[in-house]
């Protein structure tokens, strides 16, 4: 994603290694075990967070001198046959590996197995009970299910859930069936239709309520959300239909799955995960209609989408073939959006990341195609790669290329050298230079990029005005006016104005900021809040329009600066905004929180009832966002508070990374405190577990 949530659209793709021993330097073709099935049914324990079942693999041999494995993470397997006979195996905590009753031709594998996965599958608390889902991109299927972390070994998975009626759970492909098993449960039957690599599988279950409708090409398009949310249902996926129907004919092969469904999580890793025919994404984007307008699912949306084509389809066959997958899916996001928000978007896109790819490449010393480049490099850099490449073959051509490309590559995996080859059989291209400009290289081509980017009015103008930064105010107050009042120039050169008159004085750029919050552009309002924090009496009441504005974001900026300024009218002020909330995060209602506890005028005992409301906030009760929203201002508001410090160490141990990364950074700056070194210690003392052993290693750490 981009702005708000930009490091939200950023994911790291594992390279994935090999499952069958004695094969290992052969491609996926030359294989002699290939598995091509698998049927499984599930239990999943919540409370235990176990997940436990009976799986069925179907594989062709066509030597029987190997030796065969399934990866399986520190699994208890038993009952294991082969061809219905009990059969010795090995099970080292990584891997199954078996090399008896097996004959050239088809086989079965059946075993029982039971796991309690430290990661891939993660329970996570809902207000209507237990959300569990699973991420196998980066982590590995293989910690919940045993699996195939080679992507090569692609196969038809047949899924059966076991689990509480009350709930709804998802898995990738049709819904066969729902079996009541008992009072209280129901067996949901899954099947796919066609091969999947394993990192792709996925489980999602929660109180949902779920909508289906269609495509223009009948594919049914299954969209949930959580009931409390059900008033964000709209502002959420909005252009989800639009977004599927563009794709699917500027690709131009039809979308290849026979059902595609969208489900929102708490506390998600990432932005999104396109596991085949079900997304899932972050809860952040499920928005209203005011927080839409900072930050939406459009791209993520789109991104996800397209990796069914680019990832789940066709699956980049190593780690430095990657950009096949992210540039790709960057690529055709980028033209989504272009569909729905216009030409003048995209080139902004466009120039925001080739400014970002520049400045990285001064210090970014991997190519591309190297399994150890960024995810800049992935994603930006391969969707400006093709941008290239469309611009200098045509869009004719490049739509052959695509369609080429994924009719010869569907349900295989792809090398960078296959797809140049489909680019040079298609076009006669001259792909040694692009290969050398675009994935060999480590710097930016800054001169084709400007080239192409300045094929936009929107982006000329916007030079035209960046240009201007070390002129008087004097000299380009008319221009600047001019520019300002103009509907037709796009929102972004009109909010570089803004900052550039940053550090003038109010009265030298009064004429220039009544004008631009005279347009009522959000984005140029924004800019207003975020630029112009002091000003004089008689803009003030122009100043507090920014309190209405429809967005969360520009609200939190004009609540602090008028909470500021103004003194004694802060608990006015307060009072005003005492119903705020805001996003997902509750930015508004913790940013009210924190300045009502700064607030003299404010009563010792509503403040005692403010902190504990500010304090739940820092609870597993709330998804990590929040948590650590309020983390940060309790910290902020008393460093020496040992309160919110029971919060910190319950952080140490979730699954999202970013938060227990907060939670060991914050823990860390605490420990040089003696007070709190005191209470961290006691804690040891107090009980066993998970969170308690990493917090004993941090302790140590700091003896050390």
């Amino acid at each position: 994603m981009k702005n708000f949530f930009k490091t939200f659209n950023i994911k790291q793709l594992s390279v994935f290694f090999i499952f069958i021993f004695s094969i290992a330097s052969y491609s996926q073709p030359q294989r002699t075990i290939d598995f091509t099935k698998c049927n499984a049914v599930l239990k999943i324990n919540a409370s235990d967070k176990k997940v436990s079942g009976q799986v069925t693999y179907v594989f062709n041999a066509k030597t029987i001198n190997d030796s065969i494995s399934i990866d399986a993470k520190n699994m208890t397997i038993t009952n294991f046959k082969v061809n219905n006979k009990v059969t010795l195996f090995k099970n080292n905590s990584k891997t199954i590996r078996f090399v008896d009753n097996y004959n050239k031709g088809n086989n079965i594998i059946s075993f029982d197995y039971e796991a309690t996965p430290k990661q891939t599958l993660y329970f996570v608390d809902s207000p209507d009970g237990k959300q569990i889902w699973t991420q196998g991109q980066g982590k590995y299927t293989s910690h919940w299910f045993p699996s195939f972390d080679d992507v090569t070994e692609k196969l038809e998975f047949s899924i059966s859930i076991i689990y509480d009626k009350a709930s709804q759970v998802v898995s990738n492909g049709v819904l066969i069936s729902e079996t009541a098993q008992s009072d209280s449960t129901v067996l949901w039957n899954y099947q796919m239709d066609h091969q999947m690599s394993s990192y792709l599988l996925m489980l999602a279950i929660g109180n949902y309520e779920n909508t289906a409708i269609s495509s223009e090409s009948h594919c049914p398009l299954q969209f949930f959300i959580e009931p409390n949310d059900k008033p964000k249902f709209e502002p959420t996926f909005r252009h989800s239909k639009a977004i599927f129907d563009f794709l699917e004919k500027e690709i131009g092969v039809k979308y290849p799955w026979k059902i595609y469904k969208q489900i929102p999580v708490r506390d998600f890793l990432y932005a999104g995960m396109e596991n085949t025919t079900a997304t899932l994404f972050s809860r952040d984007f499920v928005v209203d209609s005011i927080a839409r307008n900072d930050r939406n699912y459009t791209n993520v949306n789109a991104h996800e989408l397209a990796h069914h084509w680019f990832g789940d389809l066709v699956t980049a066959q190593t780690g430095k073939d990657h950009w096949l997958q992210e540039g790709f899916a960057t690529f055709y996001a980028l033209l989504a959006e272009e569909q729905l928000y216009g030409e003048n978007y995209y080139f902004w896109k466009l120039y925001e990341m080739a400014e970002d790819l520049q400045k990285a490449s001064q210090n970014d010393r991997i190519p591309i195609l190297s399994e150890k480049a960024s995810s800049l490099s992935y994603y930006q850099k391969g969707a400006w790669a093709l941008i290239a490449l469309r611009n200098d073959v045509g869009n004719a051509a490049f739509k052959k290329i695509i369609k080429k490309y994924l009719e010869t590559y569907s349900y295989e995996t792809a090398t960078t050298a296959d797809f140049l080859e489909i680019v040079k059989k298609v076009t006669n291209y001259d792909t040694a230079t692009f290969q050398k400009v675009w994935l060999e290289s480590t710097s930016f081509p800054v001169d084709i990029a400007l080239n192409y980017l300045k094929k936009s009015k929107c982006i000329q103008d916007y030079f035209a005005i960046a240009e201007m930064k070390d002129q008087s105010i004097q000299n380009k107050e008319a221009y600047f006016l001019s520019i300002i009042n103009d509907s037709v120039t796009y929102s972004p050169t009109k909010v570089e104005i803004i900052y550039q008159l940053q550090d003038a004085s109010f009265d030298a750029k009064k004429k220039i900021i009544m004008a631009a919050m005279a347009t009522n552009d959000l984005q140029i309002r924004q800019a207003i809040a975020q630029n112009v924090t002091t000003f004089p009496d008689d803009f003030k009441k122009q100043y507090e329009t920014l309190l209405t504005d429809r967005s969360y974001i520009t609200n939190e900026i004009a609540l602090k600066v008028l909470w500021s300024n103004y003194p004694d009218e802060q608990a006015d002020l307060l009072e005003k905004t005492k119903h705020w909330i805001g996003f997902n995060d509750y930015n508004l209602r913790i940013e009210w929180l924190t300045l009502a506890l700064r607030t003299k005028a404010i009563a010792t005992d509503a403040k005692l009832k403010y902190y504990n409301e500010l304090l739940l906030y820092a609870s597993p009760k709330f998804e990590s966002n929040t948590r650590q929203n309020a983390l940060t201002n309790l910290i902020f508001l008393d460093k020496n508070d040992q309160n919110y410090l029971i919060f910190l160490v319950n952080a140490l141990i979730h699954p999202k990374w970013q938060f227990t990364k907060f939670a060991r950074e914050k823990i860390r700056e605490m420990l040089k405190n003696k007070s709190h070194r005191t209470y961290f210690e006691s804690l040891l003392n107090k009980e066993s577990s998970d969170e308690i052993k990493i917090l004993s290693k941090l302790l140590q750490e700091k003896r050390d």
